[in-house]
């Protein structure tokens, strides 16, 4: 890999006391939860969730239901461009890590790293560059090579020794589906993932996704109403552990049933053909609060951010990286 990007780590607790810092992207569902006046009983009120779900699923030797409890850490990834030890490390993408804390043998298990995808670069190309690109056209299209620099930076920081010191499995992150396309439920059941769905088209989301080195399939795990998007490099079935699997479902659905409770947090479970729809009314609210029309407008402004601290003033050294990166 090139030694123009060098990747750096920050972490952070994700807990009933988290406060964003001033890096964070504040589109990220973490971030959202934990402003206004009611971010302390958003915060408690997530991990709640996120543990009652936890120990739903991991239901063996576990009689009481609350053997287990999830910790969450955001990890924060900068990178700097050049040699110069001076230059000002660029806020690049956030993830989740989750660990898993055995009350009844006091050991606290590493989970899965990803989970959660936060980017600028991605908040760059979709909110400013293909709104751009679509502005006057009759039929929506993608810009050239659309996705394939932030996908090439995405891989490098995998293949980085700062990742691999830090992690010992590749990432996974777990999105919501899209509500464009038609999914199909297959006969494929999983223990942990459950019931497998193929989708009729890939979504941009996927494509997008899979300039990053990632593919996807998709569950609807036990008790869901709704299939869930894996996005993995390896073998998603046998690459992890169960007791991983369930801390990333119960993390991502609990996220999910907050930002988008008209799919997972429907009062009815997808059947065999499933398009979900964020029109649809027939669903449950939490008593989260999240601001959802905050978070598209902020996606705008962080990628106009992008633009003008990072895309433009180093255009030529990532136009060269990128053209020797695809070598």
């Amino acid at each position: 890999m090139s030694k123009q990007f060098v990747f750096s780590l920050n972490s952070i607790r994700f807990d009933e006391h988290y406060q964003p810092s001033s890096n964070t992207r504040l589109t990220t569902n973490f971030a959202n939860l934990a402003r206004g006046t009611s971010r302390q009983e958003n915060l408690r009120n997530t991990l709640t969730m996120i543990d009652n779900r936890f120990n739903d699923l991991a239901y063996w030797d576990n009689a009481e239901g609350d053997r287990y409890r999830v910790e969450l850490d955001i990890i924060s990834v900068e990178m700097k461009i050049g040699t110069d030890s001076s230059a000002h490390a660029l806020p690049l993408i956030e993830v989740l890590q989750t660990h898993i804390l055995d009350r009844r043998t006091d050991t606290r298990i590493s989970g899965i790293v990803g989970n959660n995808f936060s980017s600028y670069v991605r908040d760059y190309d979709f909110s400013v560059l293909l709104l751009e690109h679509n502005r006057n056209r009759d039929s929506f299209s993608t810009p050239d090579n659309f996705g394939v620099l932030h996908g090439q930076i995405f891989q490098a920081f995998v293949a980085s020794e700062t990742y691999r010191q830090n992690f010992s499995k590749a990432p996974v992150i777990c999105l919501s589906v899209s509500s464009s396309k038609v999914y199909h439920r297959t006969a494929n059941r999983h223990p942990v993932l459950g019931v497998e769905y193929l989708q009729n088209e890939f979504s941009p989301t996927d494509d997008y996704f899979g300039k990053m080195g990632m593919k996807v399939r998709y569950f609807m795990p036990p008790g869901s109403v709704a299939p869930l998007a894996f996005y993995h490099t390896g073998d998603l079935l046998t690459d992890y552990s169960n007791l991983e699997l369930i801390s990333t479902i119960s993390t991502m659905e609990t996220f999910q049933k907050i930002y988008r409770p008209e799919i997972y947090n429907a009062n009815a479970a997808a059947g065999q053909r499933y398009q979900p729809s964020l029109q649809h009314q027939d669903y449950s609210l939490t008593r989260i609060v999240y601001d959802r029309e905050e978070r598209s407008r902020l996606a705008i402004e962080q990628g106009k951010f992008v633009e003008e601290c990072f895309i433009e003033p180093y255009r030529a050294t990532l136009e060269q990286w990128s053209a020797n990166y695809a070598l």
